[in-house]
């Protein structure tokens, strides 16, 4: 056998899977607000003209990376359905991990940086806080569509440092000015946008599932160490189980095995 013939069709499978984590320039896909202030132009989106927010729902607590939610194309999702099992129980534990695994969502819109122009472009990525101001800031008569490219406005984006996290504020440059005189850039720039849906990873169900069983495990065995010593606390964000009264001592993953097989059904 050609063990190169062999690895390389392993990678091949691997691929087509779509388990594996794709490398991403996002330094030239996205755009993070550094520290300070920035000036920025929300451009219409060539995805859906209507609507140049997009949002996607992600996976934070399990695996090593934030991954999407399978919902977010209209797919069943292991661990959304792994909440739905938990919240049907009466146990406090269980509807405190659900909490945990529910997916966040986090929204997006293409933006053209001041003064970066020269990286057209770019994905930028925020809160609901965020989203939400700046949709009040759209239903402002003074204001209204700061996306048009011809009678739109810039908008100034203060990131401050904050305990923990830092805080970000926007706030609308009250001048109206068009996207560039430089029609042609214009034209560019409306035209050829990265796609949020399609920049990250879409892993598929029994990736996420096995991704979802060792966290489950993880925090089952960090449990039972605290059984057997009780002087030295589980780390944090760990130390949950998945069993209720009725259930013994049956493992927390033997239990997500079960609610799966009701699934299943």
């Amino acid at each position: 056998m050609d063990l190169n013939a062999i690895k390389a069709k392993l990678s091949e499978m691997e691929d087509k899977s779509g388990n594996n984590r794709e490398k991403v320039d996002y330094e030239k896909v996205f755009w993070r607000p550094p520290m300070g202030k920035s000036k920025i132009r929300i451009v219409p989106s060539v995805y859906d003209p209507a609507m140049p927010f997009s949002e996607l729902k992600f996976h934070y607590n399990v695996g090593k990376y934030p991954m999407l939610a399978l919902s977010n194309f209209g797919k069943q999702d292991p661990v959304e359905e792994f909440v739905a099992e938990l919240k049907k129980t009466n146990d406090r534990d269980n509807w405190s991990l659900a909490g945990k695994l529910t997916p966040r969502s986090r929204f997006f819109a293409p933006v053209v940086v001041r003064g970066e122009e020269d990286m057209n472009v770019r994905i930028w990525g925020f809160s609901q806080t965020i989203f939400k101001a700046l949709l009040s800031m759209a239903e402002d008569e003074d204001i209204g569509d700061y996306t048009d490219p011809v009678n739109g406005f810039d908008m100034n984006v203060e990131v401050r440092q904050g305990n923990p996290y830092n805080e970000t504020s926007v706030r609308i440059v009250p001048k109206m000015t068009p996207l560039s005189d430089n029609n042609d850039l214009v034209e560019s720039w409306l035209k050829t946008q990265p796609n949020p849906s399609e920049v990250y990873t879409q892993y598929d169900y029994n990736f996420i599932k096995k991704q979802l069983l060792e966290y489950i495990e993880a925090g089952s065995t960090a449990e039972a160490e605290t059984e057997t010593a009780p002087a030295e606390p589980a780390p944090a964000n760990s130390t949950f189980t998945l069993e209720t009264a009725s259930e013994g001592k049956k493992s927390a993953v033997d239990k997500y095995d079960d609610l799966f097989d009701d699934l299943d059904d």
